[in-house]
């Protein structure tokens, strides 16, 4: 895989040509930036941006005033190839407040080994509903332990308005949900996106999460995309590693409440 290529190829599709997630969203922008724009209940987020250090600041500001007057969060998606060097700094100045740094991780499924399986006891359930959706953030909440906010209400309405966008399971030990994992199907790209697939900590270590991955891997080459996009954590990258997955870069989001 030419890392260069992929990357631009990412930026490209996913970033300056993205696509609103669910009905009641929509992208917009122009030169400078491109925005995911929603209801409180939505992703509100800067997705993509073309900036330098005479530019930086004005868009910035006009990114504030125009969330601001939504009355919701936004999120600013910095990834580390973004312009200028300091964008960090300067969103910090604006109000933003980081996250933890994440590794933009590809690659390329014909390439990777999908025999991989749940362990004995486990099995692999759609999420298509209400109870599955609840299902799998009881197992998230408890993995990250953190609640999942608006992210129920976003999955649920994905699967709800438009279901061929999105494939979500949950590995279930008998009446347990123990991982909870979903895909994003970008229409039009090249990717499908890999989130969630915490795994409860009872349940670590035995191979469910590589098993979600390569489960969602099977179905996206059936689908016929050719690469696996994943925001991953510390704790998941070198298992992303061994599957055969590579370090593009890093993202980070940036986060302002309205009134920061």
């Amino acid at each position: 895989m030419n890392q260069r290529e992929v990357l631009a190829l990412f930026d490209r599709q996913m970033r300056r040509e993205a696509r609103p997630l669910g009905p009641a969203s929509r992208v917009e922008g122009d030169e400078r930036v491109v925005r995911h724009v929603g209801s409180a209940q939505d992703w509100n987020a800067v997705l993509w941006s073309d900036l330098d250090e005479e530019t930086a600041d004005a868009v910035i500001a006009e990114q504030v005033r125009l969330f601001e007057g939504l009355g919701v969060e936004v999120e600013w998606k910095l990834y580390g190839h973004d312009r200028p060097a300091d964008l960090g700094e300067r969103l910090i100045k604006a109000g933003f407040v980081p996250d933890d740094p994440e590794t933009l991780m590809v690659a390329q499924i014909s390439e990777l080994d999908l025999d991989t399986t749940p362990p004995e006891g486990v099995r692999l359930v759609p999420v298509i509903d209400a109870a599955g959706v609840d299902l799998m953030f009881r197992a998230s909440e408890q993995a990250f332990e953190e609640p999942s906010g608006t992210l129920r209400h976003q999955v649920l309405a994905q699967l709800t308005d438009e279901p061929e966008s999105i494939r979500a399971f949950v590995a279930m030990a008998g009446d347990e949900p123990v991982c909870g994992a979903r895909m994003d199907l970008n229409e039009g790209t090249v990717f499908a996106s890999l989130w969630g697939g915490g795994t409860v900590p009872a349940w670590q270590g035995r191979g469910i999460y590589s098993a979600l991955v390569a489960h969602r891997a099977r179905i996206a080459a059936e689908l016929g995309y050719e690469f696996l996009q994943v925001d991953a954590s510390d704790q998941s990258r070198p298992i992303l590693q061994r599957l055969g997955f590579e370090a593009l870069g890093t993202t980070t989001p940036y986060r302002r409440e309205p009134g920061s």
